[in-house]
């Protein structure tokens, strides 16, 4: 009690804490927990998601399920690109200070890439607490993302919009979409895999921002243990994701 009393009161004066605290919780959590949210002073802090589309790469029909206050959304548009799907700049002028386009300097076969990285130095310099998701089916972007990642600065690729994992969990509603998600979840984060079935337990329900109830939580994580990917040994869990 006494420790918990200690760290509150650090937390609410040192903002640097509050940054600390998060990456100790996502590691915990697990590798797609989009925000996390944490009450200080009777206030709640969100991790800012930074979505940022290769438009060249990929034209996104809508932006609909982005519509929250914890996404930013950069469209990165090709020099030569002169046209943008009516529903993308419906949706951007509705993000307001949210939603922006990035037309990019000149021509060059790596010109957008470049651009997203540089963008992505820039927030991370400023937001000590970013999540960074690359729309593009471009796999050079994946040697960033794992040096990011070594830089415990948070990010992944998604071929679409829909593909992103807080889009796919909030869009599964059958037990078999649920497990799948999960199992996509688990397989991300190699040694950062909860260990015991309480953390297991927790990531699951971050996966699903905690929108399961308590029956639908317990037997999702049943389900994981009798289709053998996870095995549950009193405190200890152990994985065979194929």
């Amino acid at each position: 009690m006494t420790s918990f009393f200690k760290i509150y009161i650090e937390i609410q004066h040192d903002n640097r804490l509050i940054s600390k605290l998060y990456d100790v919780t996502y590691r915990i959590i697990g590798h797609n927990v989009l925000y996390i949210t944490l009450a200080v002073q009777g206030k709640y802090h969100v991790r800012t998601n930074y979505v940022l589309i290769d438009y060249e790469n990929v034209q996104p029909p809508a932006l609909s399920s982005l519509d929250k206050e914890y996404f930013k959304v950069y469209v990165f548009v090709g020099a030569n690109q002169a046209k943008i799907n009516f529903d993308v700049v419906e949706a951007l002028q509705r993000f307001g200070s949210n939603g922006k386009y990035i037309k990019i300097s000149g021509n060059g076969p790596n010109a957008l890439d470049f651009h997203i990285a540089y963008f992505i130095g820039k927030i991370a310099a400023q937001d000590e607490s970013p999540f960074f998701h690359i729309i593009s089916k471009d796999t050079g972007f994946d040697p960033l993302i794992t040096y990011l990642k070594a830089s415990k600065i948070y990010a992944c690729r998604s071929k679409s919009i829909h593909d992103m994992p807080i889009v796919k969990a909030a869009s599964s509603t059958s037990l078999p979409e649920r497990v799948s998600v999960v199992v996509a979840n688990l397989k991300q984060r190699g040694n950062s895999r909860p260990r015991t079935p309480k953390t297991l337990a927790s990531t699951v329900n971050s996966i699903f921002q905690k929108s399961l109830t308590e029956s639908e939580l317990s037997g999702l994580v049943r389900t994981l243990e009798q289709q053998g990917h996870v095995e549950i040994s009193g405190n200890k869990v152990a994985y065979r994701l194929s």
